[in-house]
């Protein structure tokens, strides 16, 4: 099971769902945080607590994306070379899901910039294949993650690496 935090612009377009209690997640990566952005077409943006990895997704239908997520993130992780094991035992972890409230103002703000600069990637490509967007925001160094890989590519690299071989 896998927990999302997500903003309240978020939570009112998936289900009008309730936030659900507290819980923790059953996946090796932990949490993560998802908003609206308001792109042509619309999507979701997640965002990894501990990585900051960003991973788009087509909003519509809203009812079904946080179930259209994991798909997602098999992608992604596939297309940055990641641990075959890893990516199937992340999938079937998240084959069930809470939606919780935002809980961190600081993944908050790294989830913002990450909007403004898939915004900005938009605008310049004029359209968007939210696989591609995604592994370009990864690439973007990230303040928190300076101690550690720096960006969220490397961050989420290094870790399946050290847990995954």
């Amino acid at each position: 099971m896998f927990i999302v935090h997500g903003t309240k612009k978020f939570r009112d377009r998936v289900n009008g769902q309730k936030p659900e209690s507290a819980e923790h997640p059953t996946t090796a990566l932990g949490n993560w945080y998802a908003t609206v952005l308001f792109t042509r077409p619309q999507a979701a943006l997640f965002v990894n607590e501990f990585t900051l990895m960003p991973i788009l997704v087509h909003l519509a239908p809203a009812a079904t994306v946080i179930e259209r997520f994991p798909s997602a993130a098999a992608a992604v992780f596939g297309r940055l070379g990641l641990n075959e094991a890893f990516i199937r035992s992340e999938g079937q972890e998240m084959a069930e899901h809470r939606l919780m409230k935002t809980q961190s103002r600081s993944l908050l703000g790294s989830m913002n910039e990450f909007a403004f600069m898939a915004k900005v990637y938009c605008d310049e490509d004029g359209g968007y294949d939210p696989v591609d967007l995604s592994l370009k925001l990864s690439e973007v160094p990230c303040g928190p993650l300076y101690p550690r890989q720096v960006s969220p590519d490397r961050e989420l690299t290094a870790f399946v690496a050290e847990c995954w071989g």
